[in-house]
This record gives structure tokens, sequence and C-alpha cells, in this order.
């Protein structure tokens, strides 16, 4: 653990700065090509509905195979699922430019798939492992400042890419190669040490994430991609087109204001920590969920949307890193990688199932349902977490 190093040092930590490399490889694989996708429906000859196979190929494995590779990192260790993963991840990647043949894109998605499933969930088991206390919650604030900024530059690198060739930003991966030789030689973490069996480490995981604190924390998780995922990614663009007659550009560029908001409260999540708490954090932030999501479908002006927008993506600055944070000290060293991957499988859950509890409100009650939906799950987990935030750490 790093927890006597200055917090001043905590940037120029080498360890940390490999977890950054990691973090932006593993968003790598859907931001950068999605602005490719016409292009290529147009080159392979396919539909725009079968083209988004491309993103299910990817985003499958991770559902299915992050708690098991969780379970590797526990037993045989964090850099031995890593640096393979980093590696497949990358060269899959780029092999995935050279195809030419839809099918064969599929399948070359599916493995590069297998290689990024484990990576967002290892990425945080090992900011756990490396800090504890306020240095942990700090590490988690810019490691989520890292993920906006990735979200805010990847698609308008690809974008960039596809203006040259629809393949082109498939290619971006093989940076993937030079992050695993980084990790390789630059990171020394604390490897866990597993006690007992098999059996026994199942056990003692699932005793211990079904404590209150840990079940509470991934369904707020859950709840916070299923908001993302939902309301705002999917059906925000069309508040922005019928009310406001928004181009593309003008809704991307009503985006990044938020990916902006959400990088600067986590850079500054440390901080607000010192002051309110992981727990009072998500707390505050769920309660702002509830506010936005009221009242972006009725905003009277544009102007008010964009602030409603900042709020939003600032609340998400300061929820998911202090929800990881808090998911991350609950468990032990030996059970933080099954902890994590656990977690990062109810995130994907989330992504899956948001736009399809948002889907139904808008077709059954009409386009503000979809929001409104969002605010009663939101305020139903806020009641949760105000109730927890009130009982001992240990609940």
């Amino acid at each position: 653990m790093r927890e006597s190093n200055p917090p001043a040092s905590l940037l120029r930590d080498r360890n940390l700065r490999v977890v950054f490399s990691i973090t932006l490889m593993a968003m790598l694989g859907v931001a950068s090509i999605t602005p490719a996708f016409p292009a290529a429906a147009r080159a392979l000859d396919v539909s725009p509905l079968a083209v988004g196979l491309l993103i299910s190929a990817f985003t499958l494995p991770g559902v299915v195979l992050t708690p098991f590779l969780g379970v590797l990192a526990d037993r045989v260790g964090r850099k031995v699922i890593l640096i393979p993963s980093l590696l497949l991840f990358g060269i899959a990647g780029a092999a995935c430019g050279l195809a030419r043949v839809f099918e064969v894109l599929v399948v070359l998605r599916l493995l590069q798939g297998v290689g990024g499933a484990a990576l967002g969930a290892l990425n945080i088991t090992l900011i756990g492992d490396l800090f504890e206390g306020s240095r942990r919650t700090a590490a988690m604030g810019y490691n989520s400042a890292v993920l906006s900024v990735g979200t805010a530059l990847y698609p308008a690198i690809g974008g960039a890419l596809a203006t040259l060739a629809w393949f082109a930003p498939f290619f971006l991966p093989i940076a993937a190669v030079p992050v695993a030789v980084f990790a390789l030689l630059t990171l020394k973490n604390p490897e866990p040490s597993p006690q007992g069996d098999l059996r026994t480490y199942l056990r003692n995981a699932l005793y211990g994430m079904r404590r209150r604190r840990v079940v509470v924390m991934f369904l707020a998780g859950l709840v916070t991609f299923v908001l993302i995922y939902g309301a705002y990614l999917s059906y925000l663009p069309f508040v922005l087109e019928g009310a406001f007659g928004a181009t593309p550009l003008g809704i991307g560029l009503v985006f990044a204001v938020a990916s902006i908001a959400t990088g600067i409260a986590s850079f500054f999540l440390g901080r607000l920590a010192r002051l309110r708490g992981e727990g009072g954090l998500v707390c505050a932030g769920f309660a702002l969920y509830v506010v936005t999501m009221l009242l972006m479908p009725l905003a009277p002006s544009l102007w008010l949307l964009l602030v409603l927008v900042a709020i939003f993506g600032a609340a998400n600055g300061i929820t998911i890193p202090s929800i990881l944070t808090i998911v991350a000290a609950s468990a032990p060293h030996e059970y933080r990688a099954i902890y994590m991957s656990v977690n990062g499988m109810l995130l994907r859950l989330g992504q899956t199932i948001g736009p399809l509890i948002a889907g139904i409100a808008f077709a059954v009650w009409g386009l503000a349902s979809a929001f409104w939906v969002g605010a009663a799950l939101a305020a139903g987990l806020l009641v949760a977490l105000v109730r927890l935030n009130r009982e001992p750490r240990d609940a």
C-alpha cells in the first residue's frame, strides 16, 4: 500500500500512470470506432442494424467472462491476467483493421472483447491494491477524469481517421501492446496470496459481497449506468432535436459539456471526499440525478438544459469513482478482483437494460417519462443510500 506518500506525489506515481494507460485502452474498443460505422456499413455491404454487431461482439465476452477473470486475478495474480489481456486486445484489435469480410471482422471483435473483458475491472482493482484511504479516493477520481478525457477525445480521433479510410480507427488498439510492455516492466503491485481451495474462496467472497453496504453500492452502480445509457444517452438527443432543433454536431457538443463536467468533478474528488466522505458524495450524486432527470425534459431553454446536463455530468464525476472506492475498500485484498469484476458485470448490465427501460417508458407514457422513470429509480436508491450512510461502516 502507498498511503504514506504525500498526496501531491500521487499524479507522479508510476503505478498510477500504468493504471491510467490501462483505462485508456479499456474504453478504446468502442468509443473510437463508432464514427466509422456508416462508412463501414457501405464498404462491407451490410445494414446499419448489422453493423451494430461490432459493438455486441465486443461487449458480450465482458458480460460472460468478467467474473471468471476476476476469480483468476485473485487466485493467480493481477499481472498474469492483465498482460495477456492487453496483448490479445491489441493484436486482435489491429487485426480488425485488416479484415475486409464482415463475418471475419465480427469474429475478430469477439476475440478483442475477450482481451478487453478484464481491463475495466482490473484497473480499478489495482487502484484498490495500491492505495488506501484518501489517496485511493483521489486516485479513483483522477482515473475517472482520464476516462472522461478519453470519452471526449476518442470519437473525434476515430472520426478523423475514418475520413482517411473506414478501417483506420480499428488499428488504434495496437497501442495496447506497448502498454502491456509498460505494465510488465513498470507496475509494482502487491499480488494476492490465495487462502484455501477454490470452494472456500468462492464461499468467502459471496459471503462478503452479501453485506448490505456492498449490495447497495452494487445497486447504485447498476442504476447509475441505467440512467446514463437509458434516458440520458438514448433519449436526450430526441429532446435536443425536438425541442431545440439541435443538429448531430450540436448534440455531440452538449454531451461534451457533460464529459468536461465529469472530468472536473472527478479531478477534485479527493478534496470533496475529505469534506463529505465517499458515502456522502454518492448520496449527493443521486440527489442530483433525481433533480436533473425530473427537469431535463421540461427545460424551457437550451441554456438551462446545458446547465442540467453539466450538473448531470458532475454527478457522474463524484458518484461513479466514489462507488468504486467504497466497493474496493470493502473487499479484502485476496478477494478484491472478484468484487470489482462483479461490479463491472453489473455496470455492463446497466448499459444493456438502461435503453430498454427508458424505451419502454417512452413507448407507454411518452418521451418525458423516460426521464421520470429514471428519476424514480434514482430516488429509490437515494433512500437506501441515505439510510446506509447513517449506519456503521461495517454494515
